[in-house]
């Protein structure tokens, strides 16, 4: 068909940015791999040869204003003066959330998608031909959790990553869930209490506790002990397939649900339902996609990340979710807006 003078030009832009959209993400997890803007965050703004100093890097002036000046025109990055007059510093976003010595600081996501993900994803073809997780797995291993958990270092970077990825979604949630009926809260696979932290932060009324595998208790009381909440949150140990649900008002799951296929997500569910008192809540915070399929990309691509990571797991509706509670037996649900693609799912006995 013809075109006429008002129908849009076809152009290759979009395809170009997504079909070469490696290219700017491994510009940015270079930089936090860096920790340039840690780095950044604590003096005033430099020159590209104090960064490279400070970084100890070896390439050409050239290539680091490059480096440099892509960093900020993707607003990662602010500059006054060019090339060799050019002084950086930190936008306001970065400087917040890409500090390490900030507790918003969401760069653990980043470090492990640089360390992990970053590779894994190159498998996605196979992913998708196969049906079969394309981590460490591949390599061996019963489960990629389990090669996680045997080295201390790795343990703490997943553990990190869990709480960067969330971390605006948990004190997005602190502030816009309606805590007044309640008085303790247990975040179930709460990893290094994130959750748990922002929730007593914004609610000096709460108490919580941080419920994961023994492992990860000690990274957990370090960051309660770093924000001085030990009268209020607690690290408590346990498996929540094997063993009993802590007690609360409130059970939380953050990127938990997501892991599983969906006969566990509502056995998980179940066992939920039947831990809480009545008119108790749980709240399952995720990327959780539109009903169109077709405006949270986010969480469609953690969806395909679940293939890749477990096989068999998934993100999903919130649809979906209100099956699996009706099914198991809650009276009502409601979804909640977060940060960004996330959303908290919250179903009420």
């Amino acid at each position: 068909m013809e075109q006429t003078s008002h129908s849009p030009q076809p152009t290759p832009e979009s395809i170009m940015q997504i079909g070469m959209g490696f290219w700017a993400s491994k510009t940015l997890l270079s930089a936090v791999k860096f920790e340039l803007f840690t780095k950044l965050a604590a003096k005033a703004a430099q020159s590209a040869s104090e960064i490279k100093s400070a970084l100890g890097l070896k390439c050409s002036d050239r290539h680091l204003f490059d480096f440099l000046d892509t960093l900020t025109t993707f607003g990662f990055l602010q500059r006054a003066g060019l090339l060799e007059t050019a002084k950086y510093s930190n936008s306001p976003n970065t400087d917040l959330f890409l500090d390490k010595e900030k507790p918003s600081y969401l760069g653990g996501i980043l470090e492990m998608a640089n360390n992990r993900l970053y590779g894994f994803w190159g498998s996605l073809e196979e992913a998708l031909i196969s049906g079969e997780a394309q981590n460490e797995i591949k390599n061996g291993a019963d489960n990629p959790f389990g090669e996680l958990y045997k080295s201390p270092e790795k343990l703490r970077e997943f553990v990190n990553a869990m709480g960067g990825i969330q971390v605006g979604n948990f004190m997005a949630f602190a502030q816009k869930f309606d805590f007044s009926a309640y008085k303790t809260l247990a975040d179930i696979g709460g990893a290094g209490a994130i959750l748990s932290i922002m929730v007593a932060k914004h609610q000096p009324h709460m108490q919580c506790q941080s419920f994961d595998l023994p492992p990860v208790e000690p990274i957990a009381k370090g960051n309660i002990a770093h924000f001085e909440l030990q009268k209020r949150v607690q690290a408590v140990s346990g498996n929540f397939f094997e063993d009993a649900l802590p007690k609360a008002d409130i059970l939380t799951m953050g990127n938990i649900l997501h892991d599983w296929d969906e006969k566990k997500k509502v056995e998980l569910m179940k066992k939920v339902y039947d831990s809480l008192p009545e008119n108790g809540a749980f709240v399952a915070i995720e990327n959780v996609i539109d009903e169109e399929r077709k405006h949270n990309a986010f969480g469609l691509m953690m969806s395909l990340n679940m293939l890749i990571e477990t096989g068999h797991g998934f993100d999903y509706t919130y649809s979906d979710f209100n099956k699996w509670a009706s099914a198991v037996g809650f009276r009502k649900t409601a979804l909640i807006p977060l940060a960004g693609p996330a959303s908290a799912c919250v179903a009420y006995k």
